[in-house]
């Protein structure tokens, strides 16, 4: 997304200014092989490569990235079998970041551990993506937490203006759902916490609180803290409540445990700091009831 780092670009962030091109993302990628035996290292570092390349050199969306504008991103894939030649199960975490205007700060967008990578590899094959057909498993992999990432950052900078790369994404998971050859379960339903469900719920209108409170919590508040932090905590606040409401209506839902796992340490950080007492007493209430799991953290929003 637009790093809008100078004061003048403020007018342009209801539309993107488009005078460089690059591609959209900067992805830091790292394969871990400890817990499998790999004899040939040069096909890691091939296969790291590859990855790499594939995410950072396409270009995955109509719009133009100038290069300090593109989105930074890590991906861990963490190889835990081999169940037989050129065929890996995985572990794959993604982390997306943006940086929070006017500071060096950066925010994570979105974080997720995906448990149910199953992808063949081929130094010989390289990789392709095709928007209309399955081409394979590893590149629809990466081709949908490319446009997943590429969607949330845009939530972040306009209210559900992600929703054309969900659409996409969507068009990924159904692709790759129709190929069973490599029996990844993660494109469908079948389980509770997938790359499935993480799309159904953004895609979800009942869920829509979820993404509008992203435009709230960034926009509104994070990239106004710096001369403006009570108004800013009150965005962030609002942003928090759209939450707890989708929570309610969809108890156990995963983009709502997703967004805490990611953000309880900077929201109790925001918080903490607030003036009015009684602000603290009902973010600290509401969390406690929305996001239980970290509650002791967020109790430490109340010390002074």
């Amino acid at each position: 997304m637009p790093k809008y780092f100078f004061a003048c670009l403020l007018l342009m962030l209801a539309v993107r200014p488009w005078s460089a091109s690059a591609q959209e993302l900067n992805c830091e990628v790292t394969i871990n092989t400890e817990n499998v035996n790999i004899a040939d290292r040069q096909l890691v570092t091939q296969m790291q490569k590859d990855i790499t390349q594939f995410l950072n050199t396409r270009r995955w969306t109509n719009e133009t990235y100038r290069p300090e504008e593109r989105i930074r991103c890590k991906l861990y894939i963490g190889i835990n079998a081999i169940p037989q030649d050129g065929t890996y199960q995985a572990t794959a975490v993604w982390v997306s970041t943006r940086p929070v205007y006017g500071t060096g700060y950066e925010t994570n967008v979105f974080s997720f551990s995906d448990k149910g990578w199953v992808f063949s590899y081929s130094p010989q094959n390289p990789l392709d993506y095709s928007e209309t057909s399955f081409t394979s498993n590893l590149s629809s992999l990466l081709s949908f937490y490319a446009y997943l990432m590429i969607g949330m950052d845009h939530d972040t900078f306009a209210p559900m203006g992600g929703s054309p790369y969900y659409d996409i994404a969507q068009r990924i998971v159904n692709n790759a759902a129709s190929q069973t050859l490599e029996n990844d379960k993660g494109w469908k339903d079948g389980e509770s916490r997938n790359r499935y469900w993480l799309l159904n719920n953004l895609q979800d209108p009942q869920l829509k609180d979820c993404r509008s409170a992203l435009y709230a919590y960034y926009r509104q508040g994070l990239d106004v803290f710096i001369e403006k932090p009570n108004d800013a905590r009150a965005s962030i606040q609002t942003g928090l409540q759209g939450i707890q409401q989708a929570a309610v209506r969809r108890p156990g839902t995963l983009i709502v445990r997703a967004f805490f796992e990611a953000k309880a340490d900077e929201i109790a950080n925001v918080f903490r700091t607030s003036p009015e007492q009684s602000q603290k007493e009902s973010v600290v209430t509401m969390l406690s009831e929305v996001d239980p799991t970290n509650s002791a953290k967020y109790q430490t929003i109340l010390k002074r």
